[in-house]
């Protein structure tokens, strides 16, 4: 369809990297769906990321053949560079993007757009995650896409069910703001910009979809998961030390912003907190081979306690319970101590107890107390932590206290930045 002197409605991008060999088929399917279901102006912007293999060829091919479709050359690979740039580029009133397999049936695509170009919504995403979507994939696949959209819900508080499915759409204006923010160009880009867009309060919609794997896909799993879990934990820590301005985001756009200081749900609270957990029992262990040869057996135990003790607490506080800022910090640190004792207590405790009952007690009737224990320790220290160390409540008339600006984030659930962790 030809588009007006003011730009399309809607621009649809098509990343690629080495993929002549599908190509040109696939821009012709698209192409034809466009001319006889698309009511709007749109066109097609294929963006070739370093191909290699006569992709740019191919696509300069298809720009003399058919009418509305563009080519851009990127001398560097990226969905997230090649996104960037055309949508950045762009005049349309609509940025959508596919991924070039078509893996996404094409009906999707006016549901996609429809609630962006109504003004009903900033943001529109395919998901394969719906009750109502038809997906066809390996277990595998399947595995690692609910486990990854998994976590972005514990650790980032995330609503949307399907981050990395290559079928979306976001309007110029929230594109224009976002955009400068998100500092991925790989494959995080996606999650990355849809964090951004719902902590700013932007309305994101989301479109079941019929979707088939490509057994042709060349994506490395492992390498992607990697990148993407370095890009969660980047992401947290901007978000939680006020280094991204999405309230100002949400102002400008006149949206409400998700408060990004609230605390994380109880759900999301145990499985961070075991997360940590994992993690300080492996900082344990390399300590005290460490210090072991130093110092001999107790004591190396003894410093290799305390070091994970103090930064288990420092994690808890700030990942588990979203507490962020000076304020309070050491006393959290003291309580922490005690409730490391406490539990240490009890784990010490039970084998006592055990050894003045059944002297001759066995190894294995040992480890299963000493496990007994553990889990019970477990469970009093997350207790301690969540409802003593920190918990939060309601500041008393007169004694609200408050930080600078940029580390207020100190506060219930259910009130805004004004309360504040009391001593």
């Amino acid at each position: 369809m030809t588009e007006t002197s003011a730009g399309p409605d809607v621009e649809i991008v098509v990343p690629v990297h080495n993929e002549a060999h599908v190509l040109q088929a696939s821009i012709w399917r698209l192409h034809d769906y466009l001319c006889r279901h698309m009511p709007v102006d749109w066109r097609i912007t294929v963006v070739d990321n370093a191909s290699t293999d006569g992709t740019s060829e191919v696509a300069q091919g298809l720009v003399r053949t058919l009418s509305d479709v563009h080519a851009v050359r990127l001398e560097r690979k990226g969905r997230g560079l090649a996104l960037r740039h055309a949508w950045g580029a762009s005049d349309a009133r609509v940025l959508a993007y596919l991924d070039v397999d078509l893996s996404t049936d094409l009906a999707g695509l006016g549901p996609l757009v429809a609630p962006l170009l109504s003004g009903h919504s900033d943001l529109a995403i395919g998901s394969r995650l719906s009750r109502t979507s038809r997906v066809v994939r390996g277990s595998k696949r399947e595995l690692i896409s609910r486990s990854y959209n998994g976590i972005l819900r514990a650790v980032l508080s995330a609503s949307f069910s399907d981050a990395q499915c290559g079928f979306k759409a976001v309007t110029k204006e929230a594109a224009e703001r976002l955009l400068p923010l998100v500092q991925d160009d790989g494959w995080f880009f996606d999650t990355e910009l849809l964090v951004l867009a719902e902590r700013s309060g932007l309305r994101i919609h989301e479109v079941p979809v019929d979707w088939e794997d490509d057994p042709d896909s060349r994506v490395d799993i492992v390498q992607t998961a990697k990148d993407d879990l370095r890009g969660i934990a980047r992401l947290l820590a901007d978000l939680t030390r006020h280094r991204i301005p999405v309230e100002a985001i949400a102002e400008e756009l006149g949206r409400r912003p998700l408060a990004p200081a609230t605390r994380p749900s109880f759900k999301s609270q145990v499985i961070r907190f075991a997360a940590v957990g994992g993690a300080s029992t492996i900082a344990f262990a390399l300590l005290f081979l460490v210090l072991r040869p130093l110092f001999g057996g107790q004591a190396a135990n003894f410093l290799a306690l305390l070091a994970t003790a103090i930064g288990n607490t420092w994690a808890n506080r700030w990942f588990t319970f979203g507490v962020t800022g000076r304020l309070g910090a050491v006393r959290h640190q003291v309580q922490g101590l005690v409730v490391f004792g406490i539990a240490w207590g009890i784990t010490s405790g039970s084998l006592l107890a055990l050894h003045s009952a059944a002297p001759q007690a066995s190894p294995l009737t040992e480890i299963l107390v000493l496990t007994a224990a553990n889990l019970v320790a477990t469970v009093v220290r997350f207790v301690l932590l969540r409802g003593w160390v920190f918990r939060t409540r309601r500041a008393a008339p007169g004694r609200r206290r408050r930080e600078p600006a940029h580390d207020s984030s100190e506060q219930t659930a259910s009130e805004p930045d004004h309360l504040e962790l009391l001593p």
